[in-house]
């Protein structure tokens, strides 16, 4: 129960967190996306139902805070979040060079995405300029934030394993 409470406040702080500093931070309307930190982290850490779950909420609260459209990042999340937990058995805790690269590959992945059903649907056909000036920036800024955020990630996840035992 306690791992739960947590989790859902993790979850509401980084949502909070994208929709108050992100922006005040961001470069040139580049931010850095700190919900696909939370949930290839806590995929990698404690695998794909863990972070099929917290990709779910991640993108519901997405969805109700900055969407018209209800379920479209909540699937996305999730997707996010299953494909990060594939690498649970494999990763090593400590070792941050593979969040990074699977944070940057989702990250990529999630913009992609995005840009295929937001804007190619809508008859705009310049992914070369999208992907040079939204998504590569935005996977940039998101590596340089994962550095700082998975060690906390982390550090919340090892006190929250020490405590279920």
């Amino acid at each position: 129960m306690k791992r739960k409470l947590i989790m859902a406040l993790l979850i509401l702080v980084c949502v909070l967190l994208q929709a108050t500093v992100c922006p005040m931070i961001a470069i040139g309307e580049i931010k850095p996306n700190l919900l696909i930190i939370l949930t290839v982290s806590f995929a990698l850490m404690r695998g794909r139902r863990e972070g099929m779950l917290i990709g779910f909420f991640c993108g519901l609260l997405t969805d109700i805070y900055f969407e018209s459209t209800l379920g479209f990042n909540a699937l996305l999340y999730l997707w996010v979040g299953y494909f990060g937990g594939y690498f649970y058995r494999i990763f090593y805790d400590d070792d941050i060079k593979t969040p990074i690269l699977l944070i940057s590959i989702c990250d990529l992945g999630y913009g992609i995405v995005q840009y295929l059903f937001r804007f190619l649907m809508r008859g705009r056909f310049q992914f070369p300029f999208y992907l040079g000036r939204i998504i590569l920036p935005e996977v940039v800024y998101t590596l340089i934030l994962t550095i700082i955020c998975y060690q906390i990630f982390y550090r919340i996840n090892r006190g929250l394993s020490l405590s279920d035992e």
